[in-house]
């Protein structure tokens, strides 16, 4: 079907005076805040006592904004003779954001879980430099990152918890068989200390009932 000339401007105009009477909505931000979805990239947060210093969250990060420093500690042998370990210690986590382009891949690879997507959006700043946040900014954020989902009630357990029920019964068990053999261990002491006590009573009243038969006969 052709178009006669001027349609546009005509289909232009029909939107146009339809938009103009519907009521306008407006959030009043910061007044109102806006109700974020669960998964929102704000901010990443760091829990830093699950991180390792393993380096791979800023070798996979494709805009290098991750800066990590750390040293190493010596660990003591946990036993007499054994071999003393060392450990790295984190100095320094810090994340440029005005560099970050929120992939979330240093999220994804972190094999520790140390890294979270937080819903946090207001850290604007009046200088680019400022927008370079420690890991104790990093750190506040991470108590604003939401709970996660609950896992399907029809879904299967995961085979590494499955794994952990399975040992935690397996310990429960033995605990529960060495405190049953401790109490009759227990039990056949105290029946042996209390058969050892009547021996010793039963002895002491012979060996009296015997002295008074002697003192008779002496007196006769």
């Amino acid at each position: 079907m052709a178009s006669f000339p001027g349609s546009g401007l005509a289909k232009g105009l029909a939107v146009t005076l339809r938009t103009m009477t519907r009521k306008t909505v407006t959030e009043q931000y910061p007044e109102t805040q806006p109700d974020l979805p669960p998964r929102t990239r704000g901010v990443i947060g760091l829990f830093e006592e699950n991180c390792t210093v393993c380096m791979l969250c800023a070798r996979e990060c494709p805009d290098w904004c991750i800066y990590i420093d750390s040293h190493k500690e010596t660990v003591p042998a946990a036993t007499p003779g054994g071999r003393e370990r060392s450990r790295n210690v984190l100095d320094r986590f810090a994340i440029d954001f005005s560099l970050c382009m929120y992939c979330g891949i240093c999220i994804e690879v972190c094999p520790f879980d140390a890294l979270f997507w937080s819903p946090e959006f207001e850290y604007a700043e009046t200088d680019i430099r400022d927008l370079t946040h420690e890991r104790d900014k990093l750190r506040e954020w991470m108590w604003t990152v939401p709970a996660p989902p609950a896992l399907d009630p029809g879904a299967e357990e995961p085979k590494e918890l499955a794994a952990a029920h399975k040992t935690a019964e397996k310990l429960a068990a033995q605990q529960e068989a060495a405190q049953q053999e401790a109490a009759e261990q227990e039990a056949a002491q105290r029946e042996a200390a209390e058969q050892e006590s009547a021996q010793r009573e039963a002895g002491r009243r012979e060996a009296g009932a015997g002295r008074a038969d002697a003192a008779e006969e002496g007196d006769e």
